[in-house]
């Protein structure tokens, strides 16, 4: 939810999201932690079984641990993958981006998988670490969602 909330990409209620962001910035705790840990857990199982494997798996693997990674660091949501990669620095991303951009859609037979399943345990480990030191909060503004909440039933 929190990368919907602070996505850059709003079709409506930009006025809603201007009141929300502040009290959602201030939800964001290290426990956010948990929600990455369980999501690759469920994306390793997927691509695990998926034969030829595919792009398109593999990047939102990447997305997951990066996300999370970032999120713990510095307490922004940044889901984009070509921005997190600016700072990552990861030379395969660019290549699987093209390849799933340029229509791969059966999976990709020549992928060296066993590099990438080494750098998806690579990164779950800094994911780990990242957890171990971030420097987020462990309480969340649930006071204010309420006031938002009741404010925005009483109006409706």
């Amino acid at each position: 939810m929190l990368e919907q909330i602070f996505s850059p990409l709003v079709v409506s209620g930009q006025g809603f999201l201007d009141r929300l962001r502040p009290i959602a910035q201030r939800c964001i705790t290290r426990f956010h932690y948990f929600h990455y840990r369980g999501f690759i857990g469920t994306q390793r199982k997927l691509l695990e079984k998926e034969e030829p494997k595919r792009a398109k798996s593999l990047l939102y693997a990447y997305r997951v641990l990066l996300t999370g990674i970032h999120l713990l660091r510095t307490g922004e949501v940044e889901a984009n993958l070509r921005r997190l990669n600016e700072r990552f620095q990861l030379p395969y991303i660019d290549d699987l981006i093209a390849a799933k951009t340029g229509g791969e859609r059966i999976g990709m037979p020549t992928l060296d998988w066993r590099l990438h399943s080494r750098e998806l345990d690579r990164l779950e480990q800094e994911l780990e670490t990242a957890f171990a030191a971030s420097p987020l909060g462990e309480v969340r503004d649930s006071e204010g969602l309420n006031e938002l909440l009741v404010e925005l039933r009483l109006v409706a």
